[in-house]
């Protein structure tokens, strides 16, 4: 057999397999079954739609799992009848890891063994866990449809051996050689019953595990008597071990929660009890049966471009794929579950489900079914609040993608607020209902974080004025989603940086004068500040600071722009933004006049540096705004 060099990225993964996730060692073999069943769930859809692997199996074929164990050898072994795999499989499945499963693993562990070994199954690495118990590891698998089967070897050090070998039928066997210290826990019938019946008994497929027990012979009362001693012989079992049922389609009345749980988290590789179970059977025009779970926590791989979807596809229990990110929208891409239809043709293709009416219906019929749970949700405070913290940003992303539901989402969405205590958050519907019928608004301002937002000089005039502001602290996804809300029950969002301040009791007569009085100085400013401004002006929108930075409505939309090329990689030069100063605050009265040039330039820059620093921007030069600062206030001294 030929030598091959592990990928790098697998070194570090067994590595940490064999030193540092100790603690759940038990979980190698919830994986290598899912993987099993996955292998069993492919042969299936092959023999149902490819002729030339029909007729190589046998008509009564049907899928299983088998589990046996020596305890002499110190072995336990897995054998799966499914689609197995051929040399360029047990390469690409064994010796590498896609997707970079490994740095996302590594990136989400926490230090804590039994949690991180949890994550195992999340980023496509489970195999590996084997390695927790396993001395030395040989894999012989033959691919369906084809005449050679593979060994795969290896002691998870460094390398690993591959070549030819002879195996009869499709499918995979697992040979694993226990350490020594873990062949008395692993190498005995209860504790694998135990283990598959935890993580793996709603596997649709029978598990059966093969073992050899003592049977005493059963005498008869008249051979007790004459002191006949029992003979004693060892017998082969062959024990189902798993209930092998598509818990799906199960009577809802009949299931309780713990089956439900259970079975969560044997499709979804997680270790806590899902937030929330949504089980419908639909009848009528289109037959299906969903099963969807929504996690207690995110999805490590949620706002990675290579996510894995959540949600299996099943035509009439036959598994038809794991990876389509079309079941459902984007947006609740941390939905885990099932969708098994009774309709769709068997061998749907990825274009036949993205223009399929049927699947269409289902989609928009799940979508409902998922946000009138989280509805339902929304009703119990403490319950919600945990649900906001994990999703309300996939849900601010529905808002914007799903036109159909927006409103439904928008209600759903919390936001934090000027007027909430810290850590409370706000919904729309009750923003509107404490707010002024005549304001006509749904005010907000965007940023990175929420203490500098919510002493932002701009909110000023609206606390004067009693008006609610929400505080939009993330600035990557908010500054762009937003402005594209459009309006919440006729109210407009306006974004405050760019908005028309509130009323305040000045007539217009007044303004004029105000402004006339200022015109010298607003120009000035404006010359000294040249393109680092847009424009200087007065404003009545500050009570308490003497200078804020705003921005025009087109010059809003410019922002929403930089921010999504941003996000691509490309850069593009930051907007100008207007100066407003407060004509009542004493810097600047003091300032309108004022016959020092120098002086007046350092005030200016000072008043535009403090503004953008007020709003958490980033100042053009730190070192100058210092010298600035440092020759004001020796001069106030």
């Amino acid at each position: 057999m030929a030598k091959h060099q592990f990928q790098t990225e697998v070194g570090q993964l067994l590595q940490l397999m064999t030193h540092s996730l100790y603690s759940n060692k038990e979980i190698f073999i919830r994986e290598l079954v899912s993987n099993a069943s996955d292998a069993i769930d492919k042969l299936n859809y092959l023999r149902l739609t490819d002729d030339k692997i029909k007729a190589a199996l046998p008509e009564d074929w049907t899928g299983k799992v088998d589990i046996t164990f020596d305890v002499a050898d110190k072995s336990l072994t897995i054998i799966d009848n499914g689609v197995g795999m051929n040399e360029e499989d047990l390469i690409a499945s064994i010796g590498t890891i896609a997707k970079s499963g490994t740095k996302s693993f590594v990136e989400a562990m926490t230090g804590d063994a039994k949690k991180d070994s949890n994550l195992i199954g999340q980023f496509g690495v489970g195999f590996y866990s084997v390695f927790m118990v396993a001395s030395h590891v040989d894999v012989i698998s033959k691919k369906a449809g084809e005449d050679t089967g593979y060994k795969w070897s290896s002691d998870g050090t460094g390398e690993f051996d591959l070549g030819p070998c002879t195996k009869e039928s499709s499918g995979t066997v697992i040979y694993i050689k226990l350490k020594d210290e873990e062949a008395e826990e692993f190498a005995t019938k209860e504790r694998i019953k135990n283990i598959v019946g935890k993580y793996s008994n709603h596997i649709a497929y029978p598990i059966y595990l093969s073992y050899k027990e003592e049977v005493t012979e059963t005498l008869s009362e008249e051979d007790e008597k004459s002191g006949k001693e029992a003979k004693k012989t060892i017998e082969d079992r062959n024990e189902k071990i798993n209930e092998a049922t598509a818990l799906w389609m199960q009577p809802k009345g009949k299931l309780k929660a713990d089956e439900y749980n259970d079975f969560y988290k044997s499709i979804s590789h997680d270790s806590q009890d899902p937030m929330a179970v949504i089980h419908t059977k639909a009848e009528g025009v289109n037959e299906y049966t969903t099963l969807f779970y929504i996690p207690a926590t995110a999805p490590m791989d949620m706002y990675r471009a290579d996510y894995q979807p959540g949600v299996k596809l099943y035509v009439k229990r036959v598994f038809i794929t794991d990876s389509e990110k079309e079941l459902l929208p984007t947006y609740l891409r941390f939905v885990r579950g099932i969708i098994d239809s009774e309709d769709l043709p068997l061998n749907v293709s990825r274009e036949i489900l993205q223009e399929n009416r049927v699947m269409a219906n289902i989609k928009q019929a799940s979508v409902k079914k998922v946000l009138n749970e989280i509805k339902k949700m929304s009703k119990d405070e403490e319950k919600y609040s945990a649900f906001v913290e994990q999703y309300n940003r996939a849900l601010k992303e529905g808002a914007y993608q799903d036109y159909t539901n927006k409103d439904a989402l928008l209600e759903l969405i919390r936001f934090k607020s000027s007027k909430a205590e810290a850590g409370k958050m706000t919904s729309l519907a009750a923003y509107k209902e404490a707010a002024d019928t005549e304001q006509k608004a749904i005010y907000y301002i965007v940023g990175e974080n929420e203490n500098v937002l919510k002493n932002s000089p701009l909110l000023e005039a609206y606390k004067k004025n009693d008006i609610e502001v929400l505080i939009l602290d993330d600035k990557e996804i908010d500054e762009i989603i937003t402005p594209m809300y459009g309006a919440y029950q006729e109210w407009e969002f306006k974004d405050i940086t760019s908005a028309e301040a509130p009323k305040v009791e000045q007539s217009e007569e007044d303004k004029k004068e105000v402004e006339a009085k200022f015109e010298d100085i607003t120009k000035k400013i404006k010359e000294i500040l040249g393109d680092a401004v847009s424009d200087v002006r007065v404003t009545n929108r500050l009570s308490e600071s003497p200078s804020c930075v705003v921005k025009d409505a087109g010059d809003a939309q410019m922002a929403q722009m930089a921010q999504m090329m941003k996000a691509m990689g490309q850069a593009m030069p930051d907007t100008a933004p207007i100066l407003e100063i407060n004509p009542d605050h004493e810097i600047v009265t003091k300032l309108n006049g004022l016959d020092n040039d120098s002086l007046v330039s350092d005030v200016s820059w000072v008043l535009l540096d403090q503004a953008k620093l007020s709003e958490g921007m980033e100042i053009t030069d730190a070192v100058a705004f210092a010298q600035r600062l440092n020759r004001i206030t020796a001069k106030a001294l």
